[in-house]
């Protein structure tokens, strides 16, 4: 079998039929349906490096790059784009002591350094799935498992989100009209608009905090002498790694999470289509980890598929992987652009705190989802423990030191709803959701 699949032109009904991952579409129809992934994408891979003080740009770049990257080590038989992780929010705050959401971070090598560390990981776990096969991985993280540590990302970053806002009225009521603007777009948007929730609601924001600050004197006006200063065109800034031992151990167990988030994804975009995507899943997971180690390798944020862009394929129902080299394409040359990156720089501080409300809020009911889609039993008592200590250890910080090194809450976590539900294994068979 070849490494690529042999690509056929879509002779179906658009409206109708599928586009399967081996066809394609017309140019200027592939082109739209590129923009919208990107689109689609924006918001969340924005909005994860400006909570961890990286570059923007950079990130937007390198989310075109890797996509691209993904797409040729996985052969194009698996629709996805990657962009940034909000995983690694956590446990990069931990690492370099960094408060989401103020700016640059002045220990953003220390935090590449990690990013690598983790991305290394993940992609050897890929090379053993390639070589044994995908049941260990479900046996090692069942649903009640993977649910408990998706939760945890939110819950762990809850206390420090809306530190920049305590005690400002101002910027606090901007803070819930964001959360507001979102909810909105959410519930009361259709089709393809409410998939882009993230970008729409921050913009909504943007326009309220502008006409608030600006006009009314309300509260600390944009400076849009940023965008107006700035190029159209220029590179963005890279940075170098520094490896640090205690921060590669803080950051490296994300990989476990990635792995069952993009375990997760795959499984969904394989219901879509139709096909069996599992026998990609090892190739996937080196090449999500390859990506990973890249991007932070140039002053990028750690990479994961998007579940974002799955939404969009179920809405268009075109699962086309040669779009998505057309999406990385488009974000490559957003990347490019200083004078986006100083648009992206001029958002609020408050604006980014409502947005960080309502990211770390979906990732927590993420994992309670989990648990409802796969039934898992609470009236089983290794369930119950397994699910309510990790919880409490996540959301609490528990960060365990070994030696001089401290693993943070996150990291802690994680290892401890593994380990722990293997223990408690052994005493029954693991039968039982």
């Amino acid at each position: 079998m070849s490494w690529f699949p042999k690509w056929q032109p879509y002779t179906g009904d658009i409206n109708t039929q599928p586009v399967a991952t081996n066809e394609y579409l017309p140019v200027g129809q592939s082109i739209m349906l590129g923009l919208q992934h990107v689109l689609a994408m924006f918001g969340a891979t924005v909005l994860a490096p400006l909570l961890m003080g990286f570059d923007a740009n950079l990130a937007i770049m390198m989310s075109g790059i890797c996509t691209i990257l993904f797409f040729i080590m996985t052969g194009g038989r698996v629709p996805s784009y990657l962009g940034s992780s909000f995983a690694f929010i956590g446990v990069v705050a931990a690492a370099t002591a960094h408060v989401t959401g103020s700016g640059a971070n002045p220990n953003l090598s220390v935090a590449l350094g990690g990013i690598i560390a983790c991305g290394i990981l993940y992609a050897a776990i890929g090379f053993v799935v390639m070589a044994t096969g995908t049941q260990w991985i479900e046996k090692l993280m069942p649903p009640v498992v993977t649910g408990a540590v998706v939760m945890i990302i939110g819950l762990n970053l809850a206390p420090v989100t809306v530190s920049g806002v305590q005690g400002k009225p101002f910027e606090l009521w901007m803070a819930l009209i964001t959360v507001l603007c979102m909810g909105m777009i959410a519930v009361f948007a259709r089709g393809f608009l409410q998939r882009l929730l993230l970008l729409i609601g921050l913009v909504m924001a943007y326009v309220i905090y502008a006409i608030a600050a600006n006009v009314l004197g309300l509260g600390e006006p944009i400076n849009f002498a940023l965008i107006a200063d700035a190029a159209w065109f220029g590179m963005p800034n890279f940075g170098s790694p520094t490896f640090d031992v205690n921060a590669m151990l803080i950051i490296a167990p994300v990989a476990f999470i990635l792995v069952a988030e993009n375990l997760g994804h795959i499984k969904a975009v394989g219901a879509m289509t139709g096909e069996n995507l599992t026998p990609h899943l090892g190739k996937a997971f080196v090449a999500d980890g390859v990506a990973t180690a890249l991007s932070a390798g140039v002053g990028g944020t750690g990479m994961t598929t998007y579940g974002e862009n799955i939404g969009v394929m179920a809405v268009t129902r075109v699962y086309s992987t040669l779009i998505f080299v057309i999406a990385g394409v488009f974000a490559m040359v957003l990347g490019f652009s200083p004078k986006f990156g100083a648009m992206i720089q001029t958002i609020p501080g408050p604006v980014l705190t409502g947005a960080s409300i309502v990211v770390f809020g979906l990732i927590t009911i993420a994992g309670a989802k989990i648990w409802i889609d796969n039934k898992v039993n609470f009236a089983n008592n290794k369930n119950l423990m397994v699910a309510a200590i990790t919880v409490i250890l996540g959301t609490g910080d528990f960060g365990l030191m070994i030696g001089e090194f401290n693993l943070g809450g996150i990291g802690t976590a994680t290892f401890a709803a593994i380990i722990l539900h293997w223990f408690l294994s052994l005493r029954e068979p693991d039968n039982i959701h």
